[in-house]
């Protein structure tokens, strides 16, 4: 049986290997946050849920930014149907980043 590839794959593959490529650091800062606030005392816990959200969310809207930038030199039409394989795809790789980059 042989798979379909979807549309936009080879160049939101190269989108997202530049993206953990240019952001490295800010990836295992999330790491290093979540495991912080795993290990954290319950009266630790918030604010250290606080600083994973804040670097999940600027890792999302680093990605958002790097999808609208190329979604919008397509058409409408086209642009809607790449932004939607970009989401899949980031939710699929890149999990953590992925949970709400449809909302922006």
């Amino acid at each position: 049986m042989r798979f379909r590839r979807q549309p936009f794959d080879d160049v939101i593959q190269r989108q997202l290997d530049l993206f953990e490529r240019e952001h490295a650091d800010l990836i295992a800062e999330c790491e290093r946050a979540e495991k912080a606030y795993n290990a954290a005392d319950r009266d630790e816990a918030e604010e250290r849920y606080g600083d994973y959200v804040d670097l999940v969310e600027t890792g999302t809207e680093t990605l958002a930014d790097l999808r609208d930038a190329f979604k919008w030199t397509l058409d409408e039409d086209t642009a809607e149907t790449y932004e939607e394989a970009f989401n899949r795809s980031v939710a699929r790789r890149l999990p953590r980043f992925g949970l709400e980059i449809a909302d922006r």
